[in-house]
């Protein structure tokens, strides 16, 4: 009876931009668990209510607003999952658009005062949502099926000579991610093209593409060392692939067990196609 009842708790998905809500959904749903979405406003796509027993839309800076939702429907265990462009963050109008609730404030102006970086600020949400009794847990848990293996992933194999720019960009990658400054780095003939910061991952990839014209370069794409896998995976889907190919890179390199890939066997079988090799490795 008691694994009865706890199979029917409800869970929570506060989410962001992208699939990757919904695969989180879709595998929730197969538990027979109901399903409550918080839907971060601007962000997440509308979309995902048909896939929620109860939905609501959430401000980015309202946490209190999240976490008085999945209390009221019942929820102790929830997700958190999805794209959220940090950069918005700093738009002319960001102080109309993500104006805080007390709970928001005293988390950016006290809490995470001192180093508002990704990982410290979505520690300190995390705090504030098991203070709550809400226990946030990986999303990694509801998709591991989709995690990066080790090794060769496409029948596309790794361009003669990208061999040592996969060992050097993995270095640089590793130093940089554990930084906190970006998990993606682009290098060619082990000269470093392009490391990600605030943009993203897929504008970086366009800044290479411009920066090295004639193409053949590597991207490296890993998790820091002490990754939280509750939030903020390392993530590639088919737009990163079609955004590489675009930009003439010629290998894809990414940490296995710790990176996503959004609807990998059709991810994968695209960047076949494009004739982009993939490969996965471990730390």
């Amino acid at each position: 009876m008691k694994k009865l009842l706890n199979r029917l708790e409800p869970v929570g998905l506060i989410a962001g931009s992208g699939r990757l809500p919904f695969m989180v959904a879709s595998a929730v749903r197969k538990t027979q668990r109901p399903l409550v979405v918080v839907g971060l406003r601007g962000f997440a796509n509308p979309r995902l209510a048909d896939q929620a027993d109860d939905f609501v839309w959430g401000g980015l800076t309202r946490l209190g607003g999240w976490i008085r939702a999945l209390r009221r429907r019942g929820v102790r265990e929830a997700v958190m999952i999805g794209g959220v462009r940090k950069k918005a963050i700093y738009s002319p109008l960001r102080l109309v658009r993500y104006i805080p609730d007390l709970r928001t404030a005293r988390l950016w102006y006290v809490k995470v005062r001192k180093d508002k970086r990704d990982n410290a600020v979505l520690l300190a949400a995390a705090e504030e949502l098991q203070s709550e009794g809400i226990t946030l847990v990986s999303s990694v848990d509801y998709c591991r099926e989709h995690l990066a293996d080790e090794g060769l992933m496409t029948r596309t194999p790794v361009p003669r000579g990208a061999e040592d720019d996969v060992e050097f960009g993995w270095k640089i990658a590793r130093s940089s991610a554990d930084l906190d400054i970006g998990q993606s780095v682009a290098v060619k003939e082990r000269d470093i093209i392009a490391i990600e910061a605030m943009e993203g991952t897929d504008s970086m990839i366009r800044r290479t593409g411009r920066l090295c014209r004639v193409g053949g370069w590597t991207m490296v794409k890993v998790a820091r060392s002490k990754q939280d896998m509750r939030f903020d995976v390392p993530t590639v889907g088919p737009e990163t692939i079609r955004n590489l190919k675009d930009a003439k890179c010629a290998c894809l390199v990414l940490e296995a067990g710790k990176t996503l890939i959004v609807d990998k066997p059709s991810t994968l079988a695209l960047a076949d196609k494009l004739k982009l090799a993939v490969i996965g490795r471990l730390s």
